[in-house]
């Protein structure tokens, strides 16, 4: 039976709250391997790199959340504090701009209809 990239994500987070993060992490590529474009699992494999300080890999997944929710403020203040934490000050200053920009943007279009 095939198992949906939902599911696959579902079971990756269960690894994780276990205490399984490698296996949490090994989940998710394997996701990635199904759909590349799965926004909610680089997020997670962002969070889960920064949480065992592999920075350059967490600011990696962190930008193609991203490039993939160009629209979602969400996105860019996550990347903003990963940058943070990775001690890329600028880069955390940019991805805050680009979170203001794209509020900016979702209120100009809430209004607009």
């Amino acid at each position: 039976m095939m198992v949906s990239v939902d599911e696959m994500y579902d079971q990756a987070i269960e690894l994780q709250q276990k205490g399984d993060l490698d296996g949490a992490i090994q989940k998710l590529h394997e996701l990635l391997e199904t759909d590349p474009n799965y926004a909610l699992a680089h997020a997670a494999l962002s969070v889960f790199y920064s949480k065992r300080e592999e920075h350059e890999k967490a600011v990696e997944h962190a930008r193609k959340v991203c490039e993939l929710e160009p629209e979602d403020p969400f996105s860019f203040v996550a990347l903003s504090l990963i940058c943070q934490k990775a001690g890329l000050i600028a880069e955390a200053e940019e991805a805050m701009w680009h979170a203001r920009q794209a509020q900016v943007a979702a209120i100009q279009k809430r209004y607009a209809q």
